[in-house]
């Protein structure tokens, strides 16, 4: 891993191509309750867009942030090391996903974001988000609804961790990223790019790259899903889902509820 963090973002350039650069943001999952005007608010919080190569350190632990930063393409990761180096991730993250917004509120992170891929990043600097949070409260519950859908899934990563057996922890890893990807119109008949490796999976789901491996030839033999060359088929996601109890409620599809009082 590149262990240089990215620089902050430069002041508005000139020009930036902002077309529908957030996009992706809450897509099926509260977009549909943005305003235009905030549709054009967020958009112009963007300080810059930077295209980050893989295995690359955007954000490093107990180090000041100033912006945050939206998952346009490509995947990303938060990971711990222990004290011998090994690695857990501990989140995967996709396109249209605000990555570190919760370090506008903390300011610094108790962990690292990383990308796994190559990846495009749009920039928003803390101080335009604090004019969203002074000024715009709809948009901010929805900024706030992004970092508890995080928290969502923090929890239902540790019930995968400490309840499921290994066979498990895979299923439902590939359930969320069919669910999540789907949101966000990357699945096409259950199929979608994750270009990640074998090692990256293992260190997600708490099993060694050799038991991993295991675990994906069985998936594919009882004809659940296949994985190969960073493409994942999954010929039916109701029986991957039955195999570990997935439930997408966690994902909170369709978004939350915004009364009169946000407007």
């Amino acid at each position: 891993m590149t262990v240089s963090a990215i620089s902050a973002p430069r002041n508005q350039p000139a020009v930036l191509d902002r077309a529908l650069l957030t996009g992706l943001f809450l897509k099926e999952r509260g977009r549909e309750a943005m305003t235009p005007e905030d549709v054009a608010i967020l958009e112009k919080a963007v300080d810059d867009v930077r295209k980050v190569p893989a295995r690359h350190i955007v954000i490093r632990q107990n180090e000041r942030v100033r912006y945050s930063s939206l998952l346009l393409e490509g995947v990303m990761c938060r990971y711990m090391d222990d004290r011998h180096g090994n690695r857990q991730i501990v989140a995967f993250h996709v396109p249209g996903d605000f990555v570190d917004l919760h370090g506008f509120a903390m300011r610094y992170l108790d962990h690292e974001v990383a990308t796994l891929t190559p990846a495009r990043l749009a920039l928003v600097g803390h101080d335009q988000l604090g004019e969203i949070v002074a000024h715009r409260p709809r948009l901010t519950r929805l900024l706030w609804f992004s970092t508890l859908l995080d928290a969502a899934m923090h929890r239902e990563w540790v019930f995968r961790l400490g309840r499921l057996e290994a066979d498990g922890r895979v299923a439902h890893l590939f359930c969320e990223l069919h669910a999540r990807l789907a949101m966000v119109d990357l699945v096409r008949d259950g199929t979608f790019r994750f270009p990640v490796t074998q090692i990256d999976l293992a260190e997600a789901t708490g099993i060694t790259p050799v038991h991993l491996n295991r675990v994906l030839r069985s998936l594919r033999e009882r004809g659940l899903m296949t994985f190969r060359s960073g493409t994942v088929h999954i010929p039916d996601a109701k029986a991957l889902a039955g195999l570990c109890d997935f439930d997408p409620a966690y994902l909170y599809g369709g978004g939350p509820a915004l009364d009169d009082a946000a407007s």
